[in-house]
């Protein structure tokens, strides 16, 4: 019975050896035509087709292990990611900074020297700006906080240019959408981080539960000029006419 089985894997064995890969290049087929020549036990035959079975040159490969083409496709992937990397670190330049800013809303002048008297006294006229995707209606002397200004430093003058109306006391001048010859003047005070926020995953029943935090980050500007509008002159309170009035007339009167 053992001979027999021996037989017939033999036979089984050749079969598909035959269609794949010719007797003349296989391993195994040189091994049986030289016992042939010397026979031998049938058990040795038996013994190195199990023990061959290493050497097949029917080769299997798992998914577990690692081949040439993986490692090249890892590194043609690790290579594409150190591109990325090197495209967005790479240095912009100053008209693509300038451009950048121009459609973020704003325009760095350059920083505030000792000798500027940029802050005013309050003025009754009011603006509405874009800044990104955020509007603020702002005055003079008013502090705002805004998403991060990435090409700004902390004491940098800044135009705001999306102007989208001003007003005041006798006029309202609506844009469409933007005054082309409007302007907000601001200065940068700081750039700062917002309160934290919590961001809480879960899924029930699946034992999943997350926890972040984000805190986003802001930049503060000082609001110190509006341009475009008529501003109305200063009104001297009816309280101080009436003192000076009563003034000239304790100093007339001595």
């Amino acid at each position: 019975m053992a001979t027999r089985r021996c037989l017939q894997s033999l036979t089984r064995y050749f079969r598909s050896s035959k269609t794949l890969i010719p007797l003349s290049h296989t391993r195994a087929s040189i091994y049986f035509l030289h016992q042939i020549q010397n026979p031998k036990p049938i058990n040795r035959i038996c013994e190195y087709f199990s023990a061959s079975s290493d050497h097949s040159p029917f080769s299997r490969h798992f998914s577990s292990t690692p081949t040439d083409d993986d490692d090249d496709s890892d590194e043609t992937h690790d290579e594409e990611e150190e591109a990325e990397i090197g495209d967005e670190e790479a240095v912009l330049s100053p008209e693509d900074k300038d451009r950048e800013a121009a459609e973020i809303g704003y325009k760095v002048i350059g920083p505030l020297q000792e000798s500027d008297r940029v802050f005013k006294p309050y003025e009754p006229v009011f603006a509405i700006v874009q800044i990104g995707s955020h509007q603020f209606k702002v005055s003079n002397g008013d502090s705002i906080f805004t998403e991060m200004l990435k090409f700004c430093d902390v004491n940098d003058k800044l135009i705001l240019n999306k102007v989208l109306m001003l007003g005041s006391k006798s006029q309202t001048i609506i844009g469409r959408p933007i005054l082309p010859d409007a302007a907000v003047h601001a200065v940068v005070e700081e750039h700062a981080l917002d309160a934290k926020v919590i961001i809480f995953k879960k899924k029930r029943r699946k034992n999943y539960r997350r926890t972040k935090g984000h805190r986003q980050e802001l930049t503060k500007l000082r609001i110190t000029d509006i341009q475009g509008i008529e501003k109305p002159e200063k009104v001297i309170p009816l309280k101080t006419e009436k003192k000076e009035k009563l003034r000239k007339l304790e100093i007339a009167a001595i």
